[in-house]
């Protein structure tokens, strides 16, 4: 499943650089599919929606760091662990129940992001 940011998210801005999948944003901030991945043109977003990979989208968050799950791998394949919960001296960055993934999905989704 996807690693969401809560409420309790200090904006120490920690977490940012370690997303090997560039899926966290400082609030208010929008967000792209390409945005430090290798994907260019049209992209299937997890509802099933197309957009185009340079396509800015709303913030999912304006107050604090928010994590988008349609780039959110847990950092499969990058790193033993989510390095946004790792990192976080807060720990804010929790599984987010409504996005739950397999493995071989978030491995996938994965290689969807880095061709």
């Amino acid at each position: 499943m996807a690693i969401k940011i809560t409420d309790e998210c200090i904006n120490c801005g920690a977490c940012e650089p370690e997303c090997p999948n560039n899926a966290i944003y400082e609030g208010g901030v929008e967000w792209a599919i390409s945005d430090g991945t290798s994907v260019k043109g049209s992209f299937t977003l997890m509802d099933g929606s197309t957009v185009t990979a340079d396509q800015k989208n709303a913030p999912l968050s304006n107050d604090t760091y928010y994590i988008t799950p349609n780039k959110c791998t847990e950092c499969q394949g990058f790193h033993e662990e989510p390095q946004c919960a790792a990192v976080c001296p807060v720990d804010c960055c929790v599984p987010d129940d409504q996005y739950t993934e397999t493995i071989e999905e978030l491995m996938t989704k994965k290689e969807s992001l880095h061709l």
